[in-house]
């Protein structure tokens, strides 16, 4: 079920205070996934969510949510974009980084070129970090490796955690997917 995958994973995105998320999704089949991802695009796209199947196989998704709006301010971030274009990114714009983004986890065979903690609002010294130290030596971990600011990351982590509990408890007692993401 979707709404699950976008409350347990995305709430964060739902709630405006992350860019974007990043889940597996596994449908019955690929009739089901599109059907879905089409459905749940038409209607999270009014509050100014957007969904962006970035891998596929099969019956399953590595689907992007994101706040287009958000995303935009990461990528033309002065420091990040110095970073994306050394991976190959000529441009900021929004549909041009994720299709080339696309491209790029397609390349790796397994896990994930490592510039995606831009699109997912990682601090870029931790990004940069992890690649510099191969995801080793780092000071603490929660939705990321921290190299950095450690203090201000745990703060974060606990937003994000604090975030997702209270969606998930909203969704039970009856609150849909829609009623739950927020309008920017």
């Amino acid at each position: 079920m979707i709404e699950r995958f976008l409350i347990e994973h995305c709430s964060a995105t739902l709630a405006s205070i992350k860019a974007a998320n990043l889940c597996n999704m596994t449908f019955s089949s690929k009739e089901e996934q599109e059907d879905q991802i089409s459905y749940w695009s038409a209607c999270l796209e009014p509050k100014g969510i957007r969904i962006f199947v970035l891998r596929e196989h099969e019956t399953r998704a590595l689907v992007y949510v994101y706040r287009e709006g958000l995303l935009q301010k990461e990528l033309e971030d002065p420091e990040k974009a110095a970073f994306l274009k050394s991976y190959g990114y000529e441009s900021t714009e929004v549909a041009y980084a994720l299709n080339r983004l696309k491209n790029r986890v397609a390349e790796c065979e397994e896990g994930f070129p490592h510039e995606i903690g831009v699109f997912l609002n990682y601090p870029i010294g931790d990004v940069i970090g992890f690649i510099e130290n191969k995801g080793h030596n780092y000071k603490c971990k929660g939705c990321w490796k921290v190299y950095c600011d450690e203090c201000e990351a745990q703060k974060t982590f606990l937003r994000y955690q604090k975030c997702r509990n209270v969606y998930l408890r909203l969704w039970k007692q009856g609150r849909s997917v829609l009623q739950l993401t927020v309008a920017v």
